[in-house]
Parts: structure tokens; C-alpha cells; sequence
């Protein structure tokens, strides 16, 4: 019988295991403080970097000045916010496709899916993941900014380039009940096929993700985030948070979830986390070990 992951990362099959994931690093300096708070003093494990951001530059500083700290690459196709925005690294004329009406990078997974050509999207995030590397990050894995490298036309590439750069990248044992909280039902046989493709080649892939990070009202983080550790499951699990410094910057870029950025802040940047997931016998991991798996 084969390992399970957790067995092949040194536990036991029955252990809760977490990778605790800061993602948004580099999307702005509120962002860069709050997940630099949670990877040095906090019980964060990883945080992957949105190359294409303005603060991009201001979270490589801060790795350099904490070497070992396990940071991916966000594979950015969007850039969200109303008035805060950002263009591709691989220039306007390079991935035309990538352009909204007004030259950024797209609001929405989907108009990205509606305009992108599949080969340009495979230029821009190999130009990310290069420029991540130029700039000193030890990239350590791969993921997704709002999940948009999971539509069908770029998942090829995406598999593509973890076997390229021989990255662990962020993909999870389909769970139809998740799929279809998502209203995702469609996405069960593509993502096999991601899945099914990258153990293949001896990728690992996790066994659950916890994607409700933001998801709860002023006043009720606490609660809500200790009923998200309460329900990992044995197996390695995928624990995201969103880490940022409240304040004006943060509140002008994202209104609506600011308060819950600067709760997970506190929350995954201190003591507070890491007695709940003591408490709750969640043992934790980083993305390193992972890649140690892919690369032998």
C-alpha cells in the first residue's frame, strides 16, 4: 500500500497536518507587513508573492532580510481592486490578451478566461516565476490568485511550468461537496485531470483546502477562524489566510475586507493562532518539504 502524503512528509497517516498559507504577499505594503508579521511570529508556514504588484520589490527586501522563509509564487492574471491596479511583467506589447479596456491585468477570473490566449498566459507567469528567482526568492512552490490558472484553457500550463521549475503546485483531491459549496460543480473532471497528471510524475497533492479565509463578519474572526482549524481533517491540509495591516492604505484599496485581513494579521501573526492550533493538535508544515519530495 502507498504512503499518504503526511506519511511521506514524516507523520503519522491519522495526524492533522496544515501548510498555513499567507497569500497576497506584495499586492500592497499593508500586505507585506501583515505577512512578514505572521511568517516571523506567527504560526505561519508559507506565503506566496504576487510578482506583478507595485510592493512586489518591498517583499523582496524583506525575504532577503529573513533568509529561509518559505515563499512561492502567486500566479497572478488579475488585478482586482477599483482604482488600485497592475499590468503584466511580460510588458503590454508582449501579452496583449492580458489587457483590459483600461491596459491592466483583468478584474475577473472569468473575463481573464474570455480574453486570454492560452500562449500568452504561458509567457507571463514563466516571466513571473523567472522574475521571482532574479530577484532572490527561493521559490518554493506554485499557486493561484483567485484561482484563475484553474480555468480550462491555462491549466495546462500551469501543470506545465511546476514540471518546468520542478515546484510543488498548489492542487487538492477534488471534494465534490467543496465544488459544489463553490457552485463548481463542472470543475470535478478537470481538476482529476490536474490532479491524475501531476502524481504521475510524483508531484505531491494535498489532501484538503481550507478557502474560507475572509469569510466572516466585523467581530467574529476569532470564532470563525477556530472552527476552520477545528475542521482540518487527518492528511495534510491547505490553510489560507490573508494578512494585512489595517489602516488607510489597506481600507482604500479593499473595503470589504479589510477588517478581516487585519484580523487574520493578529490572529495568524502572534500567539494567538498558534495556541489554537496547538490546541487543536494541528501539527504544521511549510511548502519546502514538498519540493524537496518533487526534486529527490
Amino acid at each position: 500500500m502507498s504512503q499518504s502524503l503526511a506519511e511521506r512528509l514524516g507523520f503519522d497517516a491519522t495526524d492533522r497536518v496544515a501548510v498555513v498559507h499567507a497569500d497576497d504577499i506584495g499586492m500592497c505594503h499593508a500586505a507585506n507587513v501583515g505577512a512578514f508579521q505572521t511568517l516571523r511570529e506567527g504560526p505561519v508556514t508559507c506565503g506566496s508573492i504576487m510578482v506583478p504588484c507595485p510592493w512586489f520589490r518591498e517583499a523582496v527586501d524583506l525575504a532577503r532580510e529573513s533568509p529561509g522563509l518559505d515563499l512561492g509564487v502567486h500566479l497572478t492574471l488579475n488585478s482586482e481592486w477599483a482604482h488600485y491596479r497592475w499590468g503584466p511583467v511580460a510588458g503590454r506589447s508582449g501579452v496583449p490578451s492580458l489587457l483590459d479596456d483600461q491596459g491592466f491585468l483583468p478584474r475577473t477570473s472569468l473575463e481573464t478566461a474570455q480574453r486570454a490566449k492560452p500562449e500568452e498566459v504561458e509567457v507571463e507567469l514563466r516571466a513571473q516565476i523567472e522574475m521571482a528567482l532574479e530577484a532572490g526568492i527561493d521559490v518554493t512552490h506554485l499557486d493561484s490568485h483567485m484561482g484563475t490558472v484553474f480555468f480550462p484553457p491555462f491549466l495546462e500550463t500551469y501543470r506545465k511550468l511546476a514540471e518546468e521549475f520542478q515546484l510543488p503546485a498548489f492542487a487538492v483531491r477534488p471534494d465534490q461537496e467543496l465544488l459544489s459549496e463553490q457552485g463548481l460543480q463542472g470543475a470535478m473532471e478537470i481538476l482529476n485531470w490536474l490532479v491524475g497528471s501531476l502524481e504521475s510524475e510524483g508531484f505531491p497533492i494535498l489532501d484538503q483546502v481550507d478557502i474560507h479565509s475572509l469569510d466572516f463578519a466585523e467581530g467574529e474572526g476569532l470564532e470563525h477562524n477556530r472552527r476552520r482549524i477545528e475542521g482540518l481533517r487527518p492528511g495534510v491540509n491547505y490553510l489560507i489566510c490573508h494578512p494585512a495591516r489595517g489602516g488607510e492604505e489597506l481600507s482604500y484599496i479593499t473595503p470589504d475586507s479589510a477588517h478581516q485581513r487585519e484580523f487574520e494579521r493578529r490572529f495568524y501573526g502572534g500567539e494567538e493562532g498558534a495556541r489554537a492550533l496547538e490546541a487543536a493538535g494541528v501539527k504544521r508544515i511549510g511548502m519546502r518539504p514538498l519540493r524537496d519530495l518533487v526534486r529527490g
